[in-house]
């Protein structure tokens, strides 16, 4: 098992949305000042596997609605699930643009626009496929009294990410979203390079 992650517990808000009430926990991690949050839906046992998406923050999908990704639907789709549930969370993780950085994923659309995919805009600035950790959330989870989780995701290298640090990862949940003219070429790269478990015929 890697590592722990020191973070700290900064304070808990109620958050009523469109999409039913929460309370959204927000935390720092002790060696980079980073902030993270978790928006939490209702109550649980120990050893309970708890329904859990780690989303990475996405500027531009989750703020302004752009459709080159499925990171806006998928995050509301979660928290739609989690309402339903009656139970869960949502971690929002400060990891734009798969680790990147807000301003090198703008770059990255950029080669996009002159013709590289996804994953090869990552390579060409210099960073790996996929840059990021799952380390913080790994330990939020255990703070929110969690260690086995049903993880709404198509991503089976998340699954892999958490289970490095020690948690327990029950079932894999695909989150499936429509796909649009602008994203389907980023979702088939996804797919096909970063295996994830999309259904795009």
């Amino acid at each position: 098992m890697k590592e722990k992650v020191l973070i700290k517990k900064e304070t808990e808000v109620k958050l009523p949305t469109k999409y039913g009430d929460f309370v959204l926990y927000a935390y720092s991690v002790e060696t980079t000042g980073e902030q993270h949050l978790a928006l939490v839906k209702g109550r649980w046992e120990k050893d309970e596997a708890v329904l859990a998406r780690i989303h990475s923050s996405c500027m531009t999908g989750d703020v302004f609605g752009s459709l080159r990704c499925d990171c806006g639907p998928q995050l509301e789709k979660a928290m739609q699930i989690i309402e339903t549930e009656g139970k869960g969370v949502i971690l929002y993780l400060n990891q734009e643009g798969r680790g990147i950085g807000l301003i090198n994923k703008l770059k990255a659309y950029k080669l996009q626009e002159n013709g590289s995919d996804t994953v090869e805009a990552n390579l060409e600035l210099g960073f790996k496929m996929d840059e990021r950790d799952y380390g913080v959330g790994a330990e939020i989870l255990r703070d929110l009294g969690i260690s086995k989780i049903k993880l709404l995701s198509n991503n089976p290298d998340k699954m892999e990410g958490l289970k490095e640090y020690g948690l327990e990862v029950v079932e894999n949940i695909p989150i499936q979203v429509e796909s649009n003219i602008h994203n389907i070429d980023y979702l088939l790269t996804k797919r096909d390079k970063m295996n994830h478990k999309l259904n795009l015929d």
